[in-house]
């Protein structure tokens, strides 16, 4: 399915462009260049990703599918199959998607999405690298029930794709729509760290899943996004790390077995007995200004020309990538990862004292 995403990043770009010059016409522009930078280097690592754990894309589900499906193919043909499919798909989503809010485990993987402290149309393709691997065992439902593997990725797709218009501030609240369908009005509170708007609204395409299992909530004051603790960082193999960073400093921190396994179970914020956390005063963390700190003109054109240069390489990789030795694509991914890791470094990069 690369070639799908492949053949729409064209109109994403133009998407961004109308969003940047519109919010720069209209006195305000939701972008930073080294967020957006950031962002789109966290996208390229997840189709990276993608690449070389095939088994948890579609080869998990496929023998699945082949050994235990209960219902026949036949019976997924048309176009009303198609739409259970992506209904389906769009449900199991939601429990990946709350699951990864509610446990430690899925939220180090889904957090490098929660890390922009922006919202724009950027922020849309900041795609987790790991998300994938965590989330295979939500979708078994669809295997049992028959649905043939390629309309499963497809439905992915299509459900990947309708979430890219809602990470945007240009758009308002949308009436009754807002109470069906996941919209920007909607998904701007599940990127909030408002303390009213922290886990809520899960839903990729329909918000009525939200509303039937009681994780709804409104847009009612100004969004401050990110994550609780912010990143405060360029580094894109940081950004991947850094929960995972974080669950290895509580558990090496309590002695009892039992609390360091809750602490990969329990919710983010759980804190198990021996560990002292640094005090978090969310009314601070609302009024802290975003993480921008000024690098040097020239790091900057550096840094830009040599993610484009990365981008271009890697859509050139994506696309022969189904076609090319495994380890040619391990050494790929190496390759970009390292590559993107010198962007940050370019991006964190501080202008010398004056003399």
């Amino acid at each position: 399915m690369h070639e799908v995403l492949l053949y729409a990043l064209p109109l994403f770009g133009l998407c961004m462009l109308a969003e940047w010059a519109w919010g720069r016409w209209r006195g305000r522009n939701t972008y930073g260049l080294a967020d957006t930078v950031s962002s789109l280097s966290q996208g390229l690592l997840s189709q990276a990703a993608a690449v070389v754990t095939p088994l948890f894309q579609t080869g998990l589900y496929a023998g699945l599918h082949a050994r235990f499906a209960l219902l026949p193919a036949t019976l997924w043909h048309g176009a009303l199959s198609w739409v259970l499919a992506i209904l389906m798909y769009d449900f199991c989503d939601y429990w990946l998607h709350r699951a990864s809010h509610e446990s430690a485990l899925f939220w180090a993987a889904h957090a490098v999405h929660h890390q922009s402290e922006h919202f724009n149309l950027s922020t849309a393709l900041r795609q987790e690298s790991l998300y994938p691997i965590m989330g295979a065992p939500f979708f078994i439902p669809m295997a049992l029930l028959g649905v043939p593997t390629a309309q499963y990725a497809m439905a992915g797709v299509v459900v990947l794709l309708y979430q890219f218009w809602v990470h945007t501030e240009h758009i308002g609240r949308l009436g009754w729509l807002d109470g069906v369908l996941s919209t920007p009005s909607n998904h701007r509170v599940h990127h909030a760290v408002n303390p009213g708007y922290l886990d809520r609204n899960y839903g990729a395409i329909f918000v009525v899943w939200d509303r039937l299992f009681g994780s709804f909530a409104p847009e009612r004051e100004r969004c401050v996004y990110g994550t609780v603790k912010p990143l405060a960082s360029w580094n894109p193999l940081l950004s991947v790390g850094q929960f995972y960073v974080e669950m290895g400093r509580r558990m090496r921190a309590t002695p009892r077995l039992a609390d360091k396994l809750r602490v990969l179970f329990k919710s983010p914020g759980w804190m198990p007995p021996g560990f002292v956390p640094v005090p978090l005063d969310l009314d601070v963390r609302l009024a802290q200004p975003r993480f921008d700190p000024a690098a040097p003109h020239w790091a900057r054109v550096a840094a830009v020309a040599a993610f484009v240069a990365l981008a271009a390489g890697s859509g050139a990789w994506l696309w022969f990538a189904d076609d090319l030795a495994d380890g040619i694509n391990m050494a790929a991914a190496a390759a970009l990862a390292v590559g993107l890791w010198g962007v940050g470094a370019l991006l964190s990069r501080r202008p010398r004292p004056a003399r």
